[in-house]
């Protein structure tokens, strides 16, 4: 009985099943240990010292911004630097390695994003503007060792990068009889360095960055807004011709990959007494080979620049066109970026906006129309 009682005590039952408990432990184990994919690094000319950082990404979107990666490591220095991100599910990647010169544990940037520290990228893919995830893309199989070699340079080189190229920038008329849209050929050289920028018709200067935070002075150019020649109403009121502006713009990053701008930007030719602010949030999110980056703002708009283009003095009054001074005010405004990295250096950058006008400017006598829509494009290749 004592017997019988000892084979069936669960002291004996438990003590037989724990080989077979350990295993099933071990084959788990073996199976999830084999599924993890890992990627070997190796920086081909590393730095003489300093901290170099591997960021590994997952998605187009934080990719475009170079943050939040889905991994990273720091690589050790060595006769070669290497580094090895283990434990990989399976599928797309892509990989950037750059130099923390300052040693703050970050990737500092300029005033529109471009990194200033020495960078690399997977499939030695270099970008000509926002980094495009499927350049850069490597996949990863079930299990799979891959060994991945970058090399590290700046984004500016010794002279900056220059490009050169033709564009347009165009504008419609929101005047009362006039089917007239503005349109001006121009020359699409660009320019970035580590803290000028030239973009098309506007320039920058970096003044301050902060973390996410950076300041430029700004100049551009302001279209022309009306010939008399453009409608019968306008006639005698001479021309509105364009003229350069200039100011300081701030820039932000927010949570979600969001940036906020604002900026002020006033006549420098004194063709009137006043300027215009501009206050705005943008996302930007990849779709294959293109970059897009919707936009929406609100403008002050001053007192003498809301005149100039859209008001008529006593001396222009006429029957049908009495006298009107809009005063300041606040329009709305959306619009859409467009790039893409064509084949070689060759970039393709199309940009488009409506600004919907308020009530003290579509009640002027020489306004027809509530909304305005504007453009740039160009095609450049950087050198």
């Amino acid at each position: 009985m004592f017997y019988g009682l000892l084979r069936s005590s669960p002291f004996r039952r438990r003590r037989s099943a724990i080989p077979g408990v350990q295993e099933t432990v071990f084959c788990v184990l073996l199976v999830l240990r084999s599924s993890g994919a890992e990627l070997d690094i190796v920086v081909n000319n590393p730095p003489a010292t300093g901290t170099v950082h591997a960021l590994l990404f997952n998605s187009p979107n934080t990719f475009l911004n170079l943050r939040d990666p889905v991994k990273s490591t720091t690589l050790q220095f060595g006769s070669t630097m290497k580094g090895r991100i283990p434990d990989l599910p399976p599928g797309d990647y892509a990989l950037m390695v750059y130099e923390d010169v300052n040693v703050n544990g970050r990737l500092d940037k300029n005033f529109i994003g471009i990194p200033r520290e020495p960078l690399g990228f997977s499939n030695h893919y270099w970008p000509k503007g926002p980094p495009t995830f499927s350049r850069a893309m490597i996949h990863l199989d079930e299990g799979e060792t891959r060994t991945c070699d970058v090399d590290l340079k700046s984004s500016f080189g010794k002279a900056g990068l220059i490009g050169v190229g033709v564009g347009v920038i165009a504008q419609s008329s929101p005047y009362r009889g006039s089917d007239h849209a503005t349109v001006l050929p121009i020359p699409a050289i660009t320019y970035v360095g580590d803290r000028i920028q030239i973009l098309g018709p506007g320039v920058r200067y970096g003044l301050l960055n902060v973390g996410d935070v950076r300041l430029a002075a700004t100049a551009g150019y302001r279209i022309g807004a009306y010939s008399e020649g453009d409608s019968p109403i306008l006639e005698g009121m001479g021309n509105r011709e364009g003229t350069a502006m200039g100011g300081l713009a701030l820039r932000a990053r927010l949570p979600a990959n969001i940036h906020f701008s604002c900026g002020y930007e006033n006549d420098l030719l004194g063709r009137f007494n006043g300027g215009i602010g501009r206050f705005g949030v943008e996302r930007g999110f990849q779709s294959g080979l293109m970059t897009l980056s919707p936009y929406v703002g609100v403008n002050w708009i001053s007192a003498g620049l809301a005149d100039y283009e859209y008001g008529v003095t006593a001396s222009q009054a006429r029957a049908g066109r009495p006298a009107y001074e809009p005063g300041s005010a606040v329009s709305f405004e959306t619009g859409l970026s467009i790039f893409m990295e064509l084949s070689g250096s060759w970039r393709l950058i199309l940009s488009g906006r409506v600004e919907f006008l308020p009530p003290e400017i579509t009640g002027s006598p020489i306004v027809g129309q509530d909304q305005v829509y504007g453009g740039f494009g160009a095609i450049n290749r950087l050198f």
